[in-house]
């Protein structure tokens, strides 16, 4: 039996280690586009490659997923985040976990990870083939032929479509072809731009617990922010646009966001502190130094915006200028104008819509032979990991059918 894996990724690479462990007399080949394998996983992560996400109870661990929930709570019962550590570990890559619970190689190199699958694949004897592009293929008296730019056919008896997500629907023409319908593919993780942010001066200052919400929606996420020089970042950002990808969308990326600096205190308690600082430092200048645990540089723009003069003490401070001052702490509004994608973490939501596989083994439900995995397909994650074990676990379970 042949078996032919279309995308050298990290869920293309689980899925020939897989399919070569269970079905040894398969002769198995990755076929990648680029000159190199596995580029997602080289660049991901600063180069570190955020491998996994801990803890990983399941019903907290699928709640990372915007989409696909319903698939990986079905099949991470059979290669979760334990497991994956697992595999790397009997490969002899350790992992550590960081305290926000993301999973990198104690190493903290990609190159770690890529060695350990390109040694793994070679030493079940798996082809890998690089600068290869499949531009279609057909299937007949159950035997795939694929269409190579510029080389020769191959044909093979299964096929894993492991290509990663494409960032425009026409990328997913080849499939469609074969009675696939298609969700159509948006960016999942950006950043916000707001040009006409009075914070874009302060670009590299980040709070460590922020509450982002998008007005008008239910979507808002709490957590790390960083001011850019375009806008907004940082995870709580990231995992924001990720949940509302597709709203957001509709909108073209126009919207208005709320940030509430201080989202373990309530507004009175807020006010409160703010009254008690006119008694406690009345003498103190309040532009001078930050208060609530806020960098130094934010809060003397918070002061700005507030128009509090440089002068102004907090003795003198009238209840109309504290005011001004919790609200801006509480309740920051920005015009959004657009969006910021990584280049190298970019994330696709959209894709092979789920419908059309079989939630057991991730076969095509109108292809007999025809498998899919990995971002392909309409599944896709929050920062942190998750992607990479949507990967790893597709991947497997691929891995473990594929040669039935």
């Amino acid at each position: 039996m042949t078996i032919t894996i279309v995308g050298g990724g990290a869920s293309g690479f689980m899925a020939a280690i897989t399919a070569a462990e269970t079905f040894p007399a398969a002769q198995i080949t990755i076929l990648e586009k680029s000159r190199t394998v596995l580029n997602k996983v080289r660049i991901s992560g600063g180069g570190r490659c955020n491998v996994t996400h801990r803890p990983n109870e399941l019903r907290h661990f699928i709640k990372n997923y915007p989409r696909g929930e319903k698939l990986l709570r079905r099949l991470l019962p059979h290669f979760d985040a334990d497991a994956t550590v697992e595999w790397f570990e009997k490969r002899g890559v350790k992992l550590k976990t960081e305290a926000d619970g993301r999973m990198f190689p104690v190493s903290d190199s990609s190159h770690t990870i890529i060695e350990c699958l390109i040694k793994a694949a070679r030493n079940l004897g798996i082809e890998i083939r690089t600068s290869v592009n499949v531009g279609s293929f057909q299937k007949n008296d159950h035997v795939f032929t694929l269409e190579i730019t510029n080389g020769e056919p191959i044909s093979t008896d299964r096929l894993l479509i492991a290509t990663g997500g494409y960032p425009r629907a026409e990328s997913f023409d080849w499939l469609e072809e074969h009675r696939h319908a298609i969700v159509s593919p948006l960016p999942s993780l950006f950043t916000f731009n707001t040009p006409d942010n009075y914070l874009l001066p302060l670009a590299g200052v980040a709070v460590k617990d922020a509450l982002v919400k998008i007005m008008g929606t239910k979507h808002e996420w709490q957590g790390p922010l960083l001011i850019t020089h375009w806008g907004f970042s940082g995870p709580a950002v990231l995992k924001l646009s990720a949940w509302g990808a597709r709203d957001l969308a509709e909108n073209d990326y126009h919207f208005t966001c709320r940030i509430n600096w201080l989202p373990e205190m309530k507004e009175q308690e807020v006010r409160d502190f703010l009254l008690a600082e006119k008694t406690n430092t009345a003498k103190q200048q309040i532009a001078s130094h930050a208060r609530l645990g806020l960098p130094a540089r934010l809060w003397k723009a918070f002061t700005e915006k507030a128009e509090i003069p440089d002068t102004l003490r907090w003795g003198d401070a009238s209840h109309k200028v504290l005011n001004r001052m919790t609200e801006l702490l509480m309740n920051s509004q920005f015009e959004v104008k657009g969006k910021t994608t990584f280049k190298e973490e970019f994330v696709t939501c959209g894709g092979i819509a789920l419908s059309d596989i079989d939630p057991e083994t991730l076969e095509s439900r109108s292809v007999p032979g025809l498998f899919f995995s990995g971002e392909v397909i309409d599944v896709d994650g929050i920062t942190g990991g998750f992607n990479f074990q949507n990967a790893w676990t597709t991947g497997y379970i691929v891995g473990k059918n594929i040669g039935l």
